[in-house]
C-alpha cells in the first residue's frame, strides 16, 4: 500500500459516504435476495455462528467498506474483525477477516459481500501491479471511463487503493476534445476556444494521433494532452516537442509489459483502460468454522 493513501480521504474524494455505500450494498442484496433468503430460512433464527474469510491467493485487498455495509444491512448483530488493512498485500491461505454474529445473516449475505471484495480487489491488484511497473519513474497510471456499470466510483476508489490514480470521473469533471469532437467543431482551435468559454474553471485536454495535431493543441492552449496509439519513440519526439508546456497522457495498446518503456520516453500519465474494464476476480472464500464459544 501506498504511504499517501487514505481510506477516508479518498471516500470523501470521490463522494462516497456511508450512505452511497449502504445504497450500493442494499441494491445488490436486493438483487441476490429477492423475496428471502429461502435456504437460510431453514436454520433456527438463534443460532450463532462464526466465520473466516480467506483469500486464496496473492492480490491487493480492497472493499473491506462494502462488505461491511453488505452485513450491516442484513443484521446490527454481526461483529467483523478484519486481520488486513485495506490496501495491504495479501499472500495465498491469509485469513483477512472473521465474522460472528446470526448464522442466517451470515450466509445470507456470503456472496454479496465476497462479490465486491473479489471485484474491487482484482481491480486494486492489478492497479498495484502497472504501478510496481512504474517504480522509479515520474509517470503516473491512470484510469478511465471503462467501468462496470453503477460501480465507477467503486473501481476508481481500488484503482486509488493500488496505487493508481483517476482520470476524470465522468463527463462533467473535465473537457476531453476527442477525434470526433475535433470534427464536429472544425479543428482543435475552434475546440479549445469554445471549451474556454463555455467551461473556464475546467481543465482541458485534447486527444492527437500525430505531432502535427500536437502542436495545433499546444498553440491552442490545452493544459494536457492525450497523445493516443503513439510509439515510444513518437512519444519521446512530443515530449521533446511540448517542453513542459503542457501534462502529457499516453494512451493505446498499453500492456503489462510495455507500460515502463512507454513512461521512459518522459510522458506524465499512462492511462489504461484494463485497470477497470479487464476484471480478473481475486479467489476468497468464506468458512463457517463453529458457533461462538
Amino acid at each position: 500500500m501506498t504511504q499517501s493513501f487514505s481510506v477516508s480521504r479518498q471516500l470523501a474524494r470521490l463522494g462516497l459516504d456511508g450512505a452511497r455505500i449502504a445504497a450500493q450494498a442494499g441494491a445488490a442484496l436486493a438483487e441476490d435476495l429477492g423475496g428471502g433468503d429461502v435456504t437460510a430460512d431453514l436454520l433456527d433464527p438463534r443460532a450463532e455462528a462464526r466465520a473466516q474469510v480467506i483469500c486464496r491467493e496473492a492480490a491487493v485487498l480492497c472493499g473491506r467498506p462494502w462488505f461491511d455495509a453488505v452485513f450491516a444491512a442484513l443484521d446490527a448483530g454481526v461483529a467483523i474483525h478484519w486481520q488486513a488493512e485495506e490496501g495491504a498485500r495479501l499472500d495465498p491461505a491469509q485469513t483477512v477477516c472473521e465474522l460472528r454474529g446470526p448464522a442466517a445473516a451470515l450466509l445470507t449475505g456470503e456472496r454479496t459481500a465476497l462479490n465486491f471484495l473479489q471485484t474491487l480487489s482484482g481491480t486494486a491488484t492489478l492497479t498495484r501491479r502497472y504501478a510496481d511497473a512504474l517504480a522509479g519513474t515520474t509517470t503516473r497510471v491512470l484510469d478511465t471511463r471503462k467501468t462496470i456499470p453503477g460501480l465507477r466510483l467503486a473501481q476508481k476508489y481500488a484503482v486509488a487503493c493500488g496505487g493508481g490514480h483517476n482520470h476524470r470521473l465522468g463527463l462533467w469533471d473535465m473537457v476531453l476534445i476527442k477525434e470526433n469532437h475535433i470534427l464536429a467543431a472544425g479543428s482543435i482551435a475552434a475546440a479549445v476556444a469554445a471549451a474556454g468559454r463555455r467551461h473556464p474553471d475546467l481543465p482541458r485536454e485534447v486527444e492527437v494521433e500525430s505531432l502535427d495535431e500536437l502542436r495545433e493543441a499546444l498553440e491552442a492552449g490545452a493544459e494536457r494532452v492525450l497523445l493516443d496509439n503513439m510509439a515510444p519513440a513518437q512519444l519521446a519526439e512530443a515530449v521533446a516537442l511540448t517542453a513542459g508546456r503542457a501534462l502529457l497522457e499516453a494512451s493505446g495498446n498499453v500492456t503489462i509489459e510495455n507500460i515502463r518503456e512507454i513512461a521512459q520516453t518522459g510522458v506524465d500519465f499512462v492511462s489504461v483502460g484494463a485497470l477497470t474494464k479487464h476484471v480478473q476476480a481475486i479467489d476468497f472464500s468464506m468458512r463457517v468454522l463453529a458457533a461462538p464459544a
